[in-house]
């Protein structure tokens, strides 16, 4: 049970309060950002040697990760300790945070078990960049931006469906519109939906454009309207971000108000204890000196 307990606290995200688990998180995080680096560096043209070093330190990344993971779940009744021991090792293998952690194994192991024809060994590769989403423990920015989006979950979801049906108005309108004159490129009502995407994020790459005036016209009143589109996911992120900050300064300053109110509480009901016991030891002191 110690040694359990000892983990759970090394490889929770540190708190200022154990060397260990500060230095747990750090290799973590160093292991993290040194597995995006493979995965990108190996897109290039490396000698055998670099890459054998890169599978090297790949495969060392991934043996870390699973250790990790497996303690986190031996661990995980501390974690969940109004449930048992069975139900919290449950409930957090089918929590995000785990989900993640398996994603980032996965592509390590599964060649092991199973053939290269039943493996898209590219797309493999690719899901070990997921890895990034576990610096969500340990570093505050990224913590606060995940609980903003579940906080906001509903007004994201909402502005994405108000972005989807602008998109599928905007095809309409524009099949509608430039068809006539541009049959080969706005086919129908969806061959537009690209040229939708590229003028409501504002990106407009060029390569889809209407040459009619109505045409024009409404690509127009559609750029705008795509302004406003991109906008409002933006300033809900901001201001579930405002909140999520003024609201963990409000409960760190209402901490310090809190250890400084029973800072003073202590000083007030034991002042006379702490008065009298300065008093003897300046008396022994004093009777010590004398005495020599």
């Amino acid at each position: 049970m110690n040694i359990r307990w000892r983990l759970f606290e090394i490889i929770q995200p540190d708190n200022g309060t154990s060397v260990l688990s500060r230095v747990f998180d750090r290799m973590i995080t160093g292991l993290i950002l040194a597995s995006v680096i493979i995965v990108f560096a190996s897109t290039f043209d490396l000698s055998p040697r670099v890459l054998g070093v890169l599978s090297l330190l790949e495969g060392v990344a991934s043996v870390v990760f699973t250790v990790e993971y497996a303690l986190r779940i031996a661990t995980a009744d501390f974690l969940y300790p109004e449930c048992g021991k069975f139900r919290s090792r449950i409930k957090y293998v089918v929590s995000p945070m785990a989900l993640v952690d398996l994603v980032a194994i996965l592509p390590f192991w599964l060649p092991m078990f199973l053939p290269a024809t039943m493996l898209g060994l590219r797309a493999l590769r690719l899901v070990r960049l997921l890895r990034i989403l576990k610096l969500n423990r340990y570093f505050d920015a990224v913590k606060s931006l995940g609980e903003v989006i579940v906080a906001k979950k509903r007004e994201l979801l909402g502005s994405m469906f108000f972005v989807a049906i602008l998109m599928l108005i905007s095809s309409l309108l524009m099949y509608s519109a430039e068809h006539e004159s541009q049959p080969e490129v706005f086919r129908n009502a969806f061959s537009g939906l690209w040229w939708a995407v590229a003028t409501l994020t504002t990106v407009g790459y060029g390569d889809i454009y209407p040459v009619t005036a109505l045409g024009r016209l409404v690509g127009a009143f559609i750029a705008f309207s795509g302004l406003a589109a991109v906008a409002i996911p933006t300033g809900i992120i901001s201001s579930g971000l405002t909140e999520t900050m003024t609201c963990k300064k409000e409960k760190k300053d209402t901490k310090k108000e809190f250890k400084e109110q029973q800072l003073d509480c202590i000083l007030r009901n034991h002042g006379e204890l702490l008065k009298d016991i300065s008093e003897k030891i300046d008396e022994l002191l004093h009777n010590k000196r004398t005495s020599t």
